[in-house]
């Protein structure tokens, strides 16, 4: 156990860290939507109704339609393009390991059986992770989009208005103002994260670069 807590400490602090975050974001939710429906004379809702309402599932897959679609961005424009003194970017001078052909690994002990397959199972392995990243984008676009039409409909009703339904919502300021309010925070922290790592340093994590490197060195080496 003490091996696997050791092995697997940054994804276990970092699970935790997101349970803790989702409770509070559905107890302080729960209690301002409660607050907003007393403020218009309506009956207040119970914890499992709320947990299941647009309300709450709205604002919890825009948030993380914003962090996947950062995290699909910073995968495929690293593949490509390069930030010299970055840790977090490959080297524009020299060679770099990620772009190494997998077909020279099919025989190391320990390649991924997709490598070892070769064929269609290799190609489609050598940008499974920018697919996975894309498609849990695109699955909590959705999300966002479907329960951010029911809480329209929800408001809307709340102030004897009528919904459109989810054709209209796709075209309405709101949704779409509730996508980049959080895709430009996303792209500026990513930014802001690439070049202050070209001449700060944390000791100890793989994000930075060793902390006597110069300023000019790319990559963690």
């Amino acid at each position: 156990m003490k091996t696997f807590l050791r092995d697997n400490g940054l994804t276990l602090t970092l699970l935790l860290l997101f349970g803790v975050s989702v409770v509070g974001q559905a107890a302080t939710g729960f209690a301002a939507e409660n607050a907003e429906l007393a403020d218009h004379g309506q009956s207040i809702v119970d914890l499992g109704s709320y947990l299941i309402s647009g309300a709450f599932l709205s604002s919890l897959f825009e948030n993380w339609e914003s962090e996947f679609l950062q995290m699909w961005a910073f995968v495929m424009l690293t593949a490509y393009l390069f930030q010299r003194g970055s840790p977090e970017s490959k080297d524009p001078d020299g060679p770099a390991p990620q772009d190494r052909d997998p077909a020279l690994d099919a025989r190391k002990a320990g390649a991924p059986l997709p490598v070892r397959l070769g064929g269609f199972a290799r190609i489609v392995y050598a940008h499974s992770l920018g697919l996975a990243l894309f498609l849990l984008f695109i699955a909590s676009f959705a999300l966002h989009f479907v329960n951010s039409a029911r809480l329209a409909a929800d408001e809307a009703r709340l102030h004897g208005g009528a919904s459109g339904g989810l054709l209209a919502h796709m075209g309405e300021a709101q949704f779409w103002f509730e996508s980049f309010q959080n895709w430009q925070s996303e792209f500026l922290s990513t930014a802001v994260l690439i070049v202050l790592a070209i001449f700060l340093r944390e000791r100890g994590s793989p994000e930075s670069k060793p902390v006597g490197a110069p300023h000019a060195v790319t990559g963690t080496d």
